[in-house]
């Protein structure tokens, strides 16, 4: 289990399917208002993608997932 990687839900884009809770054995999700929401950020196992891949929405990201973090071309022309 990990420390540093967790999902992060952007709850803006979540329509509230509860894929990512369903599919998670770990207990990092809870169901608080028709949305999940993540309660136990140190279940996650690092480096899965399960909930984030299961998501129809794609509205979950993962803290310490550096793979998908934007790159900035620093060139202010």
């Amino acid at each position: 289990m990990s420390k540093l990687w967790y999902p992060m839900i952007n709850q803006g884009k979540c329509i509230g399917c509860s894929a990512c809770y369903k599919m998670c054995k770990h207990g990092v999700f809870a169901i608080e208002k028709n949305k999940p929401k993540v309660i136990n950020r140190e279940g996650c196992v690092e480096g899965c993608h399960g909930c984030g891949n299961r998501c129809p929405e794609k509205a979950i990201m993962y803290s310490g997932d550096f793979r998908r973090m934007i790159k900035c071309s620093c060139n202010d022309d």
